[in-house]
C-alpha cells in the first residue's frame, strides 16, 4: 500500500543536481515512510552526500519536487530544519569542550533554557553510555565515543527525521554494533532514519528499505531480500531421507545439482514464496517430501557489484 502524505517523512520526485557539465543526480525518486530506516547505497561519487545535502537544506536542487516532513526545503528551509537532525561524515564535536559542554552548547543554540538544556544533556549522556566520560574533553574520546557524542548532539533538538551520512566510517566492529543498536532504538521510538553507507552489512542489518544509487541514478530499490533476488545465484537446498527419495525428486525437478553423499539437491530459485510453493507442489505430485529445506540468496555484496560494477548493458540485465 502506498504511503499517504501523513505517513511519508521524505519524498523526492525527479530530483536533479549538476555542477557545470557534471550531472550528480539525474532525476531520482525517493519515498521514505515515517519511523523507518532507509539506506542509500552507492559507490564513491554516486551522489549520496549530495542527496543528503539537498534534503537537509544545505544546498539547493536544480530540479524536482521535494518534501521533508511535509515541507519544501527550498520554500521553507527553516521549517525543514526544525524537523530534522544531521550527522555528517565528519564529527562536529568540539575537542576543547567536555562531552557535557558540547551538548549544553547545542542546547543553548536551540534556546532550550539553562535548566532544560542541562537536563537534556545529562539524559543524552546517560542514553549514549557517555555519563562517566561527561567531564572529559572530547579530544580524549575514542572514535566510537565521538560518533555517539556527535549523534547525541544531533538529538538535542528532538528531531523526528535524522540524516546519518556514513555514521560508522572508521569505527571498529564493536563500536559499529553499538551505533547500530542506537539507530535501531531511535527508529523504535518513531524517528525516521535516512542512512547513507558503504558498509553493505550495515544496510542489511538495519534498513527497512534500501536504494542503490549509481552515477546519479537509482538503479534498484526494495527490501534487502527483494534486492538479493535481483541477481542470479539463489537456490533452494533440499535434503532427503534416503537415496530413493533423492532419485524421485531429481527426476521430478530436472534442473538441479545432485549430491549423493549428502542426499541433497540444489535447485535454482529466487527464494520467493511463489517459487517455493511451485517447487513443493512438484515434489508433492511424485509423493516425495524433503527432510529439510533451506533457501540461499546472494548477499548485498553480490547485488552491489551487479548493479554498480558492470557496464550499462549488464546492469540493465539485472534491473
Amino acid at each position: 500500500m502506498e504511503n499517504t502524505p501523513a505517513q511519508t517523512a521524505i519524498q523526492a520526485v525527479g530530483l536533479r543536481k549538476s555542477y557545470g557539465d557534471t550531472v550528480v543526480l539525474d532525476g531520482i525518486d525517493l519515498e521514505v515512510a515515517r519511523g523507518t530506516i532507509f539506506a542509500l547505497l552507492g559507490p564513491n561519487g554516486a551522489g549520496k552526500t549530495t542527496t543528503v545535502q539537498i534534503l537537509s537544506t544545505l544546498i539547493g536542487a536544480d530540479g524536482g519536487d521535494v518534501r521533508v516532513a511535509g515541507r519544501d526545503p527550498a520554500a521553507d528551509p527553516d521549517g525543514v530544519r526544525r524537523a530534522i537532525g544531521v550527522t555528517g561524515q565528519y564529527s562536529a564535536v568540539d575537542d576543547l569542550l567536555t562531552g557535557r559542554e558540547n551538548l549544553i552548547l547545542m542546547a543553548d543554540l536551540y534556546r532550550l533554557g539553562r535548566a532544560e538544556g542541562r537536563r537534556v544533556a545529562d539524559a543524552l549522556l546517560e542514553r549514549f553510555g557517555l555519563a562517566e566520560a561527561a567531564r572529559r574533553t572530547a579530544a580524549t574520546y575514542s572514535g566510537g565515543m565521538r560518533r555517539r557524542l556527535d549523534l547525541a548532539m544531533t538529538l538535542v533538538g528532538g528531531p523526528r527525521i535524522i540524516f546519518l551520512d556514513e555514521p560508522t566510517t572508521g569505527l571498529d566492529p564493536r563500536s559499529r554494533r553499538t551505533m547500530w543498536d542506537i539507530i535501531r532504538g531511535l527508529a523504535a521510538d518513531g524517528v525516521t532514519i535516512f542512512l547513507t553507507t558503504q558498509y553493505l552489512e550495515e544496510a542489511d542489518r538495519l534498513a527497512d528499505r534500501i536504494a542503490v544509487l549509481d552515477r546519479g541514478r537509482l538503479v534498484a530499490e526494495g527490501t534487502a531480500d527483494e534486492l538479493k533476488r535481483l541477481v542470479p545465484g539463489g537456490h533452494v537446498l533440499l535434503r532427503f531421507a534416503g537415496p530413493d527419495a533423492l532419485d524421485a525428486a531429481a527426476r521430478a525437478l530436472g534442473d538441479a545439482v545432485r549430491d549423493d553423499a549428502e542426499l541433497t539437491l540444489q535447485v535454482p530459485s529466487d527464494g520467493g514464496v511463489r517459487s517455493l510453493r511451485a517447487l513443493l507442489a512438484r515434489l508433492e505430485e511424485v509423493a516425495v517430501e524433503p527432510e529439510g529445506l533451506s533457501v540461499h540468496l546472494p548477499d548485498l555484496d553480490d547485488v552491489f557489484l551487479a548493479l554498480t560494477g558492470r557496464p550499462d548493458d549488464a546492469k540493465a540485465a539485472v534491473r
